[in-house]
């Protein structure tokens, strides 16, 4: 049972989803000690939303992507409380992770922001050396401390206005389902990140189609020591590879259009 905390700060949690059914129950039942559950839909078509329309402690919001960014700012914009736990749909807390966060909402010398580290799950188990398993995100935050940055439309990231610590728990990821979601995945990141490239007005270049692609896989499954991961370090290394390879691509095809239109659907976090 978690610790009670006297006078704590009401939390509210938000999430984004798109066709997330099978991994948000699990997100929302983690979040299920927030005050407040905001999650705003891009009109999921597997039952996501209805299952969301349905959860007595879920206000759910449908809502057309345009990038992460807008839509988690949208989000950001709908909460009550001024305390946010901002999670992707496939993200789990833990219970050490839970008490945690509310040590924090019951203390009167906290941060303004908080960066969590993840587990990165491959299907049912941990990947123990390559993919991302040193990055960290914010997650829990004041919003009246914090906006997300405009520079960025993928991998979002917060201007934060204060200081900030690090949770010493992981959240768990579950990243990655199967084979052709998570290659779905990889391409729409990488399209995203080339229409980032191109609103900053960087470059088409083979040579970076060539070698960023390889320095990415080398990078995972190497330098990463992915291949301690066996197969699943080669899956995930070699995904990874084709993200960029799509980004350039995509780069390409936005440079050579000059009425280029922005017509992305939503990428799973």
């Amino acid at each position: 049972m978690a610790p009670i905390h006297k006078n704590k700060s009401k939390l509210t949690a938000l999430i984004i989803t798109y066709n997330e059914i099978g991994y948000i129950e699990h997100c929302i039942d983690s979040m299920a000690f927030a005050d407040e559950i905001i999650v705003v839909d891009s009109y999921s078509d597997d039952g996501t939303y209805e299952y969301l329309l349905d959860h007595p402690k879920v206000k759910v919001i449908q809502r057309t992507f345009e990038n992460f960014t807008d839509q988690k700012s949208f989000a950001l914009s709908q909460a009550s409380n001024d305390w946010i736990l901002f999670n992707d749909a496939d993200e789990v807390v833990t219970d050490k992770l839970r008490n945690e966060i509310q040590g924090v909402l019951g203390s009167k010398n906290s941060h303004s922001a908080y960066w969590f580290y993840k587990k990165f799950m491959f299907e049912n188990s941990s990947l123990n050396f390559c993919a991302w398993r040193t990055d960290k995100n914010y997650r829990l935050f004041r919003k009246s401390k914090v906006k997300f940055s405009s520079k960025r439309i993928v991998h979002e990231t917060l201007e934060v206005d204060g200081t900030t610590g690090i949770f010493k728990e992981k959240l768990i990821h579950y990243s990655y389902k199967n084979y052709q979601d998570y290659k779905e995945k990889m391409l729409s990141y990488g399209r995203f990140k080339a229409k980032e490239a191109f609103m900053k007005e960087k470059r088409f270049s083979y040579l970076k189609l060539l070698l960023k692609p390889i320095w990415k896989f080398s990078y995972h499954f190497i330098v990463r020591l992915g291949f301690l991961d066996t197969r699943k370090g080669l899956i995930v290394s070699y995904l990874s590879a084709l993200g960029e390879i799509e980004r350039y691509l995509e780069l390409r095809r936005l440079q050579s259009s000059p009425r280029t239109v922005f017509a992305y659907k939503p990428a799973k976090a």
